[in-house]
């Protein structure tokens, strides 16, 4: 009864508390973008603590006691403005404003790093500008103007960085390998042993707030560097929004065409994401590799319900895509806050590629093409993504906890069909029917707590554990010959039917840091940083084989329904099925990097500012394998442990209030991809493979910057750049040939390369060169690069029992480029900004970027080089909002549709036979997709 007497003489003060207020609201508009909404500006009452954020569009309420106040609008790189109000018990009065950067002096804004006003084009503009490390970023405001649908897309927006098919990003003509991920600063592992990092078109701009790419060392980023660290900020909740968004996408020559799809991903798990459990190695295999013949039942229940090898035809339909976005934020006493945040995103993609692809034999005659196949690839690729934040914060501690999971599927079904072998046959027909699938989890807690009460000493710490798998369960082939549109001829023995089941298990992955940081000096302007991060993981495979053996001869079937003639013959024991697993098919992989760093940012005056410090960091690595031989041999162990010492010094000069010079050196080191050093030989139906060297050695990378930047007003910015890099034992991708004819792709170690470039950029407002062109703006950036590799006369090779000897040098020319390396890249993109009414604004982008020829593959045994042709990449994006509940978004990608090619080079020393270089081609086709988006 006193509860209740209680709550309820709470309820009756609240109300009375209420009616004696009044209320402020109003809208907060950007004057330099066509007076737009500006969203998560700050809006305070003079003199008090009381004020709010303005929303997504740009609106905003505060309730107060009567009386006469003074309203300070403000955002970061733009004037501040005041207004004055008279507020009234019980009513609501509207203040309305609108900035503009006008001509603020950058030098007086600070800049925080959190909350989402730096999300903003302008707020990350000025904060590469304050920033001692070279960095640039790119956040939610940007991506979703360009209308960037994932992370790698965005940062292809950033100089110096391309795309390049489904191989992930290349920094500076770096490739994969070259690069590092964090995310909120923690490292993360790969959800691809292929891949160095999480491949980040996995990740939908909706969760990322912004992204950090470092092209420049600092002690604070791990020391495994040398192209960009990218560092992902997930989304911080301002304010609470629900919103959906639908999409769907057409693309010329793969929506609505005839389409082969897997039987088990025709399905509505299949279609969800979720099929793959029914592919799994058959459980009567066990956990151990044997050579285990089948039984009658065994082999029937190894292809019957839809785990065969037959296919469904049908038409691709249109590209989908769903997107949930719910945040809440909860202001509580004492000017504490607490928020959550839930994304939920789905996306699929059906894609046909079609082209050439061609592999060569060195002969004593000339090369010649082994196999020469017009190829058709079937590709149907989900993404399930979801990220659930929470966030309490107080004037002096900043707690989050982050959950992030990631699921992928590819399911591909690949016709190779023409010349196979070598052979004078030129109606080989191959198919591999393949699903990749992968799962990601990471948690991350986070924390930030100042000491002081005036902020001049910090900690901060964090951890993370996530788990990994990534699988291609029944990778399975058939070979044979194609005797007319919907019959093949073949027969069981000679590996024909093949089926493989590769598992990499992420068992576990920590990740930690802790920093103190103290501020010091004349007016706190400097600051010391002392801190530790680290991560370790711990990883196993499984790569098992089940292949036919024929008991009769050849067989005639259809080539999309081969399983009925395949469980008659089981029946009828013309066939029969065992496991062909060898000893190598387990290596286990544990790894560990520990550092401790010191970092001293130090201002000389009013003009420079220095930023030194140095990394401690110990790596290790155990490789743990058996060679050809019994299932019970003990493993064999290589091990890796190397202390790298990386000193780093970042100098800025302030030559004018707009402009700076920069300088940064520093000593790095980088590991291969998992995959490039993994002792397994991942075999491939045409005969072509890839085999890790489990002896690669880690890179030693020295780097050096200069750079000039001019910021004209808070949107602008003119920046010039030279770079350099001498890598000793650069880790580079290339051919060999085995016994077989078969092209293997394999890795080496160079001896040293060095890496010479040049970068600009600029942001420009058009009304420069005319007032009528002020709704417009232009990027632009490019990079000029010049590389060199020196070739060793001997290189390190290690044979089938692990006995390591040195040989002769493979390589066929002792001095050349980079492979990855392009000699130049251009991006660019035009922005015109225009309103049809105060409520309906709209951006049309047209964005560009293209990248030089480079070497896709050294060229060894005398053969030349493999080389990547440039390709041309248009965009067209139109984003509308069209009220305040409602916004379209509408994108035409790959204007163009170029020819993706990679050709044979014909300068070695043994010469390509062949009318045609063309080692492989196919085009992607024009994308149209349209995006409904609404805000509850």
């Amino acid at each position: 009864m006193k509860l209740k007497f209680l709550l309820f003489t709470l309820f009756i003060c609240v109300i009375g508390f209420s009616q004696n207020n009044g209320t402020i609201t109003g809208v907060l508009l950007d004057k330099d973008s066509n007076n737009q909404p500006l969203p998560f500006a700050n809006v305070v009452i003079k003199g008090t603590k009381i004020g709010a954020n303005t929303d997504i569009d740009g609106k905003y309420t505060i309730a107060i006691a009567p009386g006469s106040y003074t309203i300070q609008f403000s955002f970061v790189g733009y004037e501040s403005t005041e207004t004055q109000v008279t507020v009234k018990q019980n009513e609501t009065v509207e203040a309305n404003s609108s900035l503009g950067s006008g001509s603020y002096k950058l030098k007086d804004v600070v800049v925080k790093s959190n909350g989402g006003g730096r999300e903003k084009e302008t707020a990350l503009l000025l904060e590469q500008k304050q920033a001692v490390v070279i960095k640039q970023s790119i956040g939610a405001q940007e991506m979703s103007r360009k209308g960037v649908s994932d992370v790698e897309e965005g940062l292809t927006k950033i100089t110096g960085i391309t795309k390049v098919g489904s191989r992930g990003l290349f920094v500076r003509g770096l490739e994969d390998r070259y690069n590092n991920l964090l995310i909120n600063e923690l490292a993360a592992p790969t959800n691809n042993p292929f891949s160095k990092i999480v491949p980040l078109d996995l990740f939908p701009t909706n969760i990322v707030g912004t992204i950090d790419v470092y092209k420049t060392f600092n002690p604070n980023i791990y020391g495994d560097f040398a192209g960009g660290t990218f560092n992902i900020q997930t989304s911080k909740v301002n304010k609470s929004v629900t919103k959906l968004n639908l999409g769907f996408g057409y693309t010329t020559g793969n929506s609505l065409k005839e389409f082969l799809l897997s039987q088990d991903a025709e399905t509505p798990q299949g279609f969800w994401g979720f099929n793959g459990s029914e592919r799994e190695l058959p459980s009567f295999l066990g956990e151990k590799a044997t050579r285990k013949k089948f039984t009658t039942n065994q082999a029937l229940q190894s292809v019957s319900n839809d785990k065969g090898f037959s296919v469904i035809e049908q038409k691709s339909p249109l590209n989908t895509s769903i997107n949930l976005l719910h945040a809440e934020k909860f202001n509580l006493k004492n000017n504490n806050a607490f928020s959550y945040l839930l994304s939920l995103n789905y996306d699929n993609n059906f894609a046909v590629r079609e082209g050439v692809d061609r592999t060569i034999d060195l002969q004593t005659s000339g090369s010649k093409y082994v196999n020469n196949f017009i190829t058709t690839d079937y590709r149907f690729k989900t993404t399930n993504s979801a990220l659930i934040g929470l966030n309490f914060n107080t004037d002096r501690l900043k707690l989050s906890f982050n959950t992030m999971y990631i699921r992928t599927t590819l399911n591909s079904i690949k016709d190779q069909f023409g010349q196979s072998g070598g052979t004078a046959i030129q109606n080989t027909l191959i198919r591999t029917n393949q699903l990749d699938k992968s799962d990601y989890l990471n948690g991350q807690l986070l924390g930030e707590y100042s000491i002081t009460e005036d902020k001049n000493q910090t900690i901060k710490a964090g951890a993370s554990y996530a788990v990994t798998k990534y699988e291609q369960p029944d990778r399975k082939f058939f070979t044979g010959i194609k005797e007319s549109e919907d019959l093949i001829s073949t027969s069981y023995g000679g590996n024909n039917f093949l089926r493989q089941y590769l598992t990499v298990d992420g068992d576990s992955f920590y990740s930690a840091l802790a920093e103190y940081n103290l501020k010091f000096g004349n007016d706190k302007q400097n600051k010391l940083t002392i801190g530790y991060n680290g991560n370790a993981s711990s990883m196993e495979s499984s790569y098992r084989f089940v292949a036919s053996a024929s008991e009769s001869g050849g067989i005639s079937s259809s080539i999309n329904d081969i399983d009925p003639q395949i469980i008659n013959d089981i029946l009828a024991h013309k066939v029969t099925f065992n496991e062909s697993s060898n000893a190598t098919y387990k290596v286990k992989l544990d790894e560990m990097a520990n550092a401790g760093y010191a970092n001293l940012f130090w201002k000389f005056g009013e003009k420079l500012e220095a930023n030194a410090g140095i990394r401690f960091e110990n790596t290790t690595k155990e490789t743990h394998y058996r060679t050809l031989g019994t299932f019970d041999a003990d493993f064999k162990v290589l091990k890796y442990d190397n202390t790298y010492f990386l000193p780093s010094l970042n100098l800025k000069y302030l030559l004018t209030e707009t402009a700076n010079i920069r300088f940064a050196a520093s000593k790095t080191y980088s590991r291969p991809v998992i995959m490039e050093a993994f002792p397994i030989s991942y075999i491939n139906a045409d005969g072509t493979s890839t085999q890790g060297n489990s002896i690669l050695k880690n890179s030693d990378n020295y780097n050096a910057d200069l750079k000039y930047e001019l910021f004209p007003t808070a949107k602008e910015v003119f920046a010039i750049g030279l770079f350099g890099k001498h890598i000793i034992n650069p880790i580079e991708k290339t051919f060999v040939s085995n016994a077989t004819t078969g092209t293997i792709t394999t890795f080496l170690n160079s001896e040293s390369a060095n890496l010479f470039g040049l970068e600009a950029e600029f942001i420009l407002g058009l009304e420069r060169i005319d007032e009528s062109l002020g709704n417009f703006s232009w990027g632009f950036n490019a990079t000029l690069m010049s590389s060199k590799v020196s070739v060793s006369p001997t290189s390190e090779s290690i044979d089938e029992d692990g006995v390591i000897t040195d040989k002769p040098t493979i390589e066929t020319h002792q001095s050349r480029s980079l492979q990855g390396a392009s000699d130049w890249i251009v991006n660019s993109d035009l922005k015109y900004e225009f309103s049809f009414s105060n409520d309906w604004t709209n951006t049309i982008s047209l964005v560009y970027g293209v990248f030089g020829k480079r070497i896709f593959a050294v060229g060894t045994n005398g053969q030349d080089h493999t080389y990547e042709l440039p390709v041309q990449q248009l965009d067209f994006v139109w984003g509308s909002k069209i009220s305040e509940h409602f916004d379209v978004k509408f994108t035409a990608d790959n204007l163009l549709n170029p020819l993706r090619k990679l050709e044979f080079g014909n300068d070695g020393t043994i010469k390509v036979d062949e009318q045609s270089l063309l080692a492989s081609s196919y085009k992607k086709g024009i994308g149209f997709s349209l995006k409904l988006g609404y805000t509850f």
